[in-house]
Parts: structure tokens; C-alpha cells; sequence
């Protein structure tokens, strides 16, 4: 049997969390719903089967909580995913393990991280156009082939997922971790290589001016990106919390923000005319060249106001929150989305996660068992000093 921790359709659940975290959602109230409101469980089910040839079962040794997965238990996520998903499924996606069957280039015991997309190869269907062009995150084929409808494992009833003692996957989705990395480095590749991925998703000319909005896992490693693979000039960071600030120092900013002061901050820094609204919060005319928002959306009506007119914006997080789009009308905005990697993002960071200072980064680790513990203190780890909660399903207690 497998101990898996496992999300599964609750309506009234999920509308009486949405509801409650539209006016709770900060702090020790948003933590106690998402570990005690959402429609997750703690059950034994039978080993999930292996699809067919070139899969693998892969013990979790290290699985993070990432903040799509505490949308998705506080029902902050969009509807627009549930078509993309099967049920039950068992979360996590940012995973470092082991593999319990012998692959042609992964043999029995080999130490991976999991690349989650659930793509053509997976699925052994007929390449899409995406996965053609190595942007397996641009798949079409998410609801078809071998395995059950999911954008990434995770979300996926077949595959199973990161929480839980044991998922398969395919061998295209694993890459052989390194013997001087530990385990800890290596549950932030994927995180990592969705970060390289967001900063290549957009021209960062020479010198450019950048913002990210949000201090979290995201946005720490989107920072680190644009000055290890962008020759960006000024990295404007905004950043919550005190150990957000200094975290962000060492990722490479240049100057970090307060969240009630960046527009005024950024007009002394870039130059331009403070706007005041009768409503709403201030603006600039003028501002950064690029702004990234880091924060699930939160921080997206934040970006639009302090980038100059035709900037861009690119939403780095999955989008949860509502915003004023008047910004991108009236300033002529370039709004992109960065999902997942692709290409070689996952092998960059790899090498990321060797050399970068990210001692300490996995401060707070959790049994399967005490998962309300380990969910509150991810939706509170801003506040509580952490950057990364992650369960290991190899412990008892």
C-alpha cells in the first residue's frame, strides 16, 4: 500500500474556502484553512501502476509545497485549471527522489528530480507542435494518450504525486541529480528552472530595468536568474518580510522595496510623474522597462502601475487574483505568461543549484503525518522566516 496524501472533489469545500480566504487570506487565518478547510486526506491506496515502457516508480525523498499547490487547498486557484486535472489526485511537484525500476539511462536507484509536464512523450502520443520545439509547457496533448487529463504530475489520478511514498513517472520527465548535491539543493531545481524559464520568455535588453514583485521562492530565484543569464542593469525586488530583504541582496538586487512605497521609490529611482486616483493605489508615467510578478497575481496590479508605457509585465506566478487591466489599454502594456520550463532550463538549473547560495533555503521539513502542520506553516512562511516547507514521505514522524 502507499501512503499518499491525496486531494479530492469536495464542492462544498472548495467554495467555502474560496469564499473565506476572498477576506482571510493573510497570515495564521489563511494557514489554519488551507490545513484544515481543504478537500485533502490522508489515505493508503494501492501502488500506482506503470503506464507503460519507459516509466518508473519513484520514491519521494524530499517534496516541496509550492504556492499553486496552497491555491489550489484555499481554493484561491482559477476554475479555467479544473479541466486540466483528474481526481482524486496526490499533490507535489517539486520533488527529489529515487527510482525503484531500471530505465536504459536511469538504472534502479538513481537519485532525480522530477520535470512534472505531463507532455507528448509521457502520454506517447503523436508530438504537438510544443513539444516539437522542445516547449513541452506549451503541450496541447495535456488531456489525452497513456495517462489521465493533467497539466503536470501532481495533478494527475494516474501518476500520483510528490506527497506520498511512492509515484511513477516517465523517463523523460527525470534528471539524474548529481552525487555533491544534497537533497535539499536539489528539491529546488524545478522551481529554479521555472524561473530560468520566466527570465528567457521575454528580451532583457543591456542595461534594462527590472522589478519583481514578490520575495518568495519564486521570486528569489527569478532575481538570481536575471543576473546569472540577462545582463539586466538596475533589479528593483519587493520584498515583505526582513529575511525576504536580505535573501534578495544575495540573489543579486540592487535595491528592495516595501510594498506601500515601490511606485514613489521607483519614480526617484527611474525617473517619471507620481499619479494619485481618486481610487486605487498611486502610479507612475514612466517606471521599469520589465516588471515580474512573483506573487500569484497579488502583486500583478503592482507591476502594471510602475512599468513604463510599452513594458512588459510578465506573470511569473499562477495568476489567482482579480486587477485592473486600464494599465496595459492606456500605457500600451506587453503582458506574457511564463509556465513550467522547457529546452534546457532544467540542466541550467542544475548547475543553479550547485553553486548559488541557497544554504538554508529548505528550513522546515514535515512527515507526511503532521501535514496540517506542514501546509499552515508553507501558507505562513513569510511570516513565520521560512522560504521552502517540503514534506519527506520517508519518515514515520
Amino acid at each position: 500500500m502507499n501512503l499518499n496524501l491525496e486531494y479530492h472533489r469536495s464542492p462544498i469545500r472548495y467554495i467555502t474556502a474560496r469564499t473565506a480566504t476572498g477576506t482571510i487570506a493573510t497570515g495564521r487565518a489563511a494557514g489554519w484553512w488551507a490545513a484544515n478547510m481543504s478537500p485533502v486526506r490522508l489515505v493508503n491506496r494501492p501502488e500506482p501502476r506503470l503506464p507503460g515502457p519507459g516509466w518508473t516508480r519513484v520514491k519521494p525523498l524530499l517534496s516541496g509545497i509550492c504556492g499553486s499547490d496552497l491555491g489550489l487547498l484555499t481554493g484561491r486557484n482559477s476554475p479555467y485549471l479544473s479541466a486540466l486535472i483528474s481526481l482524486p489526485f496526490t499533490p507535489g511537484h517539486e520533488v527529489v527522489g529515487e527510482t525503484l525500476d531500471p530505465l536504459p539511462d536511469l538504472p534502479k536507484g538513481s537519485r532525480v528530480v522530477l520535470d512534472p509536464v505531463l507532455g507528448c512523450l509521457p502520454r506517447d502520443v503523436k508530438l504537438c507542435p510544443g513539444c516539437a520545439a522542445d516547449e513541452h509547457s506549451r503541450c496541447d496533448h495535456i488531456t489525452s494518450g497513456r495517462v489521465s487529463s493533467a497539466l503536470q504530475t501532481g495533478f494527475c489520478a494516474d501518476t500520483g504525486g510528490g506527497w506520498s511514498r511512492m509515484f511513477v513517472a516517465h523517463g523523460s520527465q527525470l534528471h539524474k541529480v548529481p552525487d555533491g548535491l544534497d537533497n535539499e539543493r536539489a528539491v529546488l531545481v524545478e522551481p529554479l528552472a521555472c524561473a530560468v524559464h520566466s527570465v528567457r520568455r521575454v528580451p532583457i535588453p543591456d542595461g534594462a530595468s527590472v522589478l519583481v514583485v514578490g520575495a518568495g521562492t519564486v521570486g528569489l530565484f527569478t532575481t538570481l536568474a536575471l543576473r546569472e543569464y540577462t545582463k539586466a542593469g538596475p533589479i528593483y525586488v519587493i520584498a515583505r518580510y526582513g529575511h525576504q530583504r536580505e535573501r534578495a541582496r544575495e540573489m543579486g538586487a540592487t535595491e528592495v522595496l516595501s510594498s506601500d512605497r515601490a511606485a514613489r521609490a521607483l519614480r526617484r529611482a527611474t525617473g517619471g510623474f507620481l499619479a494619485r486616483p481618486e481610487q486605487g493605489a498611486e502610479f507612475l508615467l514612466g517606471g521599469t522597462d520589465i516588471a515580474f510578478d512573483c506573487t500569484s497575481g497579488s502583486g500583478l496590479d503592482t507591476a502594471l502601475r510602475v512599468v513604463r508605457a510599452g513594458g512588459t509585465v510578465l506573470l511569473s506566478g499562477m495568476p489567482n487574483a482579480s486587477v485592473d487591466l486600464t494599465p496595459a489599454w492606456f500605457r500600451e502594456l506587453n503582458i506574457v505568461g511564463a509556465y513550467a520550463s522547457g529546452g534546457h532550463d532544467f540542466a541550467d538549473a542544475m548547475a543553479l543549484a550547485k553553486s548559488a547560495p541557497l544554504t538554508g533555503y529548505v528550513d522546515a521539513v514535515y512527515p507526511l503525518s503532521r501535514w496540517r502542520d506542514a501546509i499552515g506553516h508553507a501558507s505562513s512562511s513569510g511570516r513565520l522566516g521560512s522560504i521552502k516547507v517540503a514534506f519527506d514521505p520517508t519518515k514515520d514522524q
